[in-house]
């Protein structure tokens, strides 16, 4: 079973994602990108700018595993929200050369890694001590996930079902944790697998696809089927 330090497979996976996002990104016209995304109060310019930042803060993860100088992803949530902002006023064209130009420059600075690297201590956003080698599951989650938030015929039953299985395992995983979980048997119609949502003990059986239940997991549209369904409201997983 895949992990998510498990770069070896997580970087393909990263890869095609990013190929996927950027010929999303390709066929937006200039008004398309001013348009909203599925995400509230963001247009698709506002997700593929936090794409673009997103990668620099994961190259400078990256130099930070390379040469041992500490590197955060941000200086704090501010800047964050400031450089979104900045960067959905790009004009497209810009827009559309940085996305793509920071996703190959983070590939690169990963691709110099070496073994010992990948096992260096660095921090997210959030401030939680991971090695080196999450940094392309990282990306995956923005990469993918914000592919079916531009909103541009992506869905989740596009994600890899390597990605999708993994995706049931790190939100559950954290959603558990959280306040007001509900109890929850995921039991995918396509999958061996069985994963369980929230307390132990007797829970709703949760029934669909494995890529409807990440999208429900992950607050999205998987193959056109509302997260609600029936199913019992979630904590908010990021």
């Amino acid at each position: 079973m895949t992990g998510r330090h498990d770069f070896e497979a997580t970087l393909p996976w990263m890869r095609e994602g990013t190929g996927t996002l950027l010929a999303v990104v390709d066929e937006l016209t200039d008004d398309d990108l001013r348009a909203p995304s599925r995400l509230p109060g963001w247009t698709r310019a506002h997700v593929v700018g936090h794409l673009a930042r997103n990668a620099e803060a994961l190259t400078r993860l990256a130099t930070w595993a390379r040469t041992g100088v500490e590197s955060p992803m941000y200086a704090g949530r501010d800047q964050r929200a400031l450089e979104i902002e900045q960067s959905a006023g790009l004009p497209a064209d810009v827009l559309r050369s940085e996305v793509a130009g920071t996703a190959v420059t983070l590939d690169k600075a990963l691709g110099e890694l070496t073994g010992e690297q990948w096992n260096a201590e660095v921090r997210s956003a959030l401030g939680r001590a991971i090695p080196a080698a999450e940094v392309p599951w990282m990306r995956i989650r923005e990469v993918w996930l914000h592919a079916v938030d531009l909103d541009a015929g992506v869905t989740a039953d596009d994600l890899p079902a390597g990605v999708v299985d993994l995706l049931i395992d790190d939100v559950a995983a954290a959603l558990t944790a959280k306040e007001g979980c509900p109890s929850v048997d995921l039991a995918p119609t396509d999958r061996a697998r069985r994963w369980h949502l929230g307390p132990a003990g007797a829970g709703t059986t949760g029934a669909a696809t494995a890529a409807d239940i990440a999208g429900w997991l992950t607050g999205r549209l998987a193959g056109g089927v509302a997260e609600s369904g029936g199913r019992p409201p979630l904590p908010r997983w990021l």
